[in-house]
């Protein structure tokens, strides 16, 4: 969801460590952007890649992603289905890859992803929790050959800003996570939405700028006699297309909570 920010939240990475590849779903929308962005990750060229957040099930989108064999391990961001409807699909293609996610009802064939998951092989990976968008929300940090990557999911997007997927987000989590994201300065970020960016922790920095302002203009809202998330949308979110103040009420309402007012 990007409300007045719609532009990339810092510079565009030049380039893609040759590691890795972009393997972008035809699921384009207000809330997909381009569509969402399935990363594949390999040491070599006869190293079981990984591929992070499979997308949708569009059988052409799979078979793109499995012609990318052979594929050791498959994770996921996050639960939202424009990343992971395709996940069971996939793993019957890949006959029977597992899947590992964080949250159980996303996980295929292992064990619930948690700080302690061994995910060292060729490619070093870790994780790194970042609840807030969901509150199964994680990313990746990911070393090879010198260079590293973070894979953000849609805790920050290569354009525009995303939601707080209230009740299942919570702001308060969210800007705790994107002040983690922010140590990692000058590591790309690979978003699960836009174009990749250059600087993971200078794109979180953004938004943690961007989300203050949001609440300074929500408590203006509540000030001014707003009483409801719909009454705080027609104010914060007026210059926003009306058919995406859906998504904007679930970001106000989780503002409201964490502002401690009362939300009927």
């Amino acid at each position: 969801m990007g409300g007045r920010v719609t532009g990339a939240a810092g510079a565009l990475a030049e380039e893609l460590p040759r590691w890795v590849s972009l393997l972008r779903a035809p699921n384009p929308g207000p809330m997909t952007l381009d569509g969402t962005n399935t990363w594949v990750l390999r040491a070599g060229p006869d190293a079981p890649a990984v591929v992070v957040d499979p997308g949708p099930a569009d059988e052409g989108h799979l078979a793109a992603i499995a012609a990318h064999g052979p594929i050791g391990l498959v994770l996921i961001t996050h639960g939202h289905p424009d990343h992971t409807e395709g996940a069971p699909r996939l793993s019957e293609l890949l006959g029977g890859t597992h899947v590992l996610a964080a949250d159980p009802a996303h996980t295929i064939g292992g064990e619930p992803l948690t700080a302690d998951t061994p995910l060292d092989g060729s490619i070093d990976i870790r994780l790194l929790k970042t609840p807030g968008h969901t509150a199964d929300s994680v990313c990746f940090l990911v070393e090879h050959a010198g260079e590293r990557v973070v894979l953000t999911g849609d805790t920050i997007l290569g354009r525009g800003t995303t939601v707080v997927a209230h009740p299942d987000g919570h702001l308060g989590d969210y800007l705790s996570s994107l002040e983690l994201l922010s140590t990692y300065r000058g590591i790309p970020a690979l978003p699960g939405h836009g174009p990749a960016l250059a600087d993971c922790g200078a794109a979180a920095e953004f938004y943690l700028a961007h989300r203050r302002a949001r609440l300074d203009q929500v408590r203006a809202a509540v000030a001014a006699g707003a009483t409801t998330a719909p009454e705080v949308v027609a104010v914060v979110y007026a210059d926003v297309d009306r058919s995406l103040w859906w998504a904007a009420e679930w970001s106000v309402r989780a503002q409201l909570e964490h502002l401690g007012v009362e939300q009927p």
